[in-house]
């Protein structure tokens, strides 16, 4: 086993502090209103918010397989999912579940599909329903 060996440092030798005073500080004034009290720049950092783009998922259904399986995989192969018909399907934001709802055909074009929401989850681990 190895010794440890602990510096303690000198009362003197310690960096000397001392209280700060009000003039160290920056002052901090609260955001500027117009005329009719809303504040400035409340539309510019919302729009800067609302422009960042996100990574939408839906995901109907997970399996796991080894990959002995996954290389035996060929065209028309059917791999087994987790979720069930008829069960809510997970729409994922970012890797964060937000919402479940089902698939549906979109009206427009019956060759493509969509989901409908029927329920939101909430920002507690919760859920609301839509």
């Amino acid at each position: 086993m190895s010794d440890t060996i602990i510096d303690h440092l000198d009362a003197d030798a310690a960096p000397k502090t001392k209280p700060a005073d009000a003039a160290s500080f920056a002052k901090v004034e609260a955001p500027e209103k117009d005329q009719a009290g809303e504040t400035i720049g409340d539309d510019r950092n919302l729009d800067t918010i609302l422009g960042i783009p996100v990574n939408i998922q839906v995901v109907l259904g997970s399996a796991t397989m080894l990959v002995s399986n996954l290389l035996k995989l060929g065209r028309g192969a059917v791999i087994p999912l987790n979720h069930r018909v008829g069960e809510p399907i997970d729409i994922v934001v970012n890797g964060r579940v937000i919402a479940r709802g089902e698939v549906v055909v979109v009206e427009d074009d019956n060759s493509r599909f969509g989901v409908s929401l029927t329920e939101i989850i909430s920002g507690q681990n919760g859920a609301l329903e839509m």
